[in-house]
């Protein structure tokens, strides 16, 4: 089985799942980025009631989130799975979020969310994102622009996370020679700091894995490099640190 008529076949069978309304593909194979080795993200639209007993009766290996079991919010839950030898990972959209999200982003409102294998967490705006950018596969979803009120909005509130989170390291780690919880803050203060420099330029976000190539600071890996359980070292990584994040656009 070829790629389309496999992702034609995993299609059908969400789509068919009850109070699913869309499915869409995500990641790198939506962006014509992936590699032979790259998972398929796909995620089900759904209205009302979803049960992910449904999706577990497809018998697919793998494991089948409960709704809100990747901790609840925009990112509310999924499924890993194996499906004819490739890994494919499912994720759940609540129809009823996904439009209030996208309401609040054209009104440049959102709220930040924690979320795993994140380092700077994630914005409700984010499932707007991947209305943005996703393929659909099956049924139909609002594809919107980057919204100018939140071009305005979300930048200084990434960068006023940064600028708190390399203070705090700097009022509570360096004396001690903390090189770990330093070097965490440089890491998260950057991907904050990424947030801001993509959402000035109108550019969407759905991960992180290339948000530091994509904002122009991937020197932070010399910063991180040079860090040394030194005060001294650490006070004047984390200031080269600001004036790189603030330098940035």
């Amino acid at each position: 089985m070829n790629d389309e008529m496999f992702l034609g076949h995993v299609a059908d069978r969400l789509a068919a799942l009850p109070a699913v309304h869309t499915v869409t593909l995500g990641g790198s194979r939506a962006q014509g980025t992936h590699t032979p080795d790259s998972d398929w993200d796909l995620a089900v639209y759904y209205r009302g009631g979803f049960d992910p007993a449904d999706l577990r009766a497809v018998g697919w290996d793998g494991e089948v989130s409960e709704i809100g079991g990747w901790g609840g919010g925009v990112f509310n839950g999924g499924a890993w799975l194996t499906v004819e030898g490739r890994r494919v990972d499912v994720h759940y959209r609540d129809l009823d979020v996904v439009e209030h999200e996208l309401a609040e982003a054209r009104r440049g409102r959102f709220h930040w969310e924690p979320l795993m294998f994140h380092l700077a967490g994630i914005p409700s705006y984010l499932v707007v994102a991947e209305l943005a950018v996703n393929r659909v596969l099956r049924g139909d979803l609002p594809r919107p622009g980057f919204p100018e009120a939140l071009r305005e909005t979300a930048p200084p509130q990434w960068r006023g996370r940064a600028v708190a989170t390399l203070g705090y390291a700097e009022a509570a780690h360096v004396r001690r020679g903390q090189v770990t919880e330093v070097a965490g803050a440089l890491a998260t203060a950057a991907a904050q700091t990424a947030h801001a420099v993509l959402a000035a330029r109108g550019e969407w976000v759905t991960n992180e894995k290339r948000l530091l190539e994509r904002a122009g600071l991937r020197g932070v890996d010399a910063l991180v490099a040079g860090l040394r359980p030194d005060p001294e070292v650490l006070a004047r990584v984390l200031a080269e640190a600001g004036e790189l994040f603030a330098a940035a656009v």
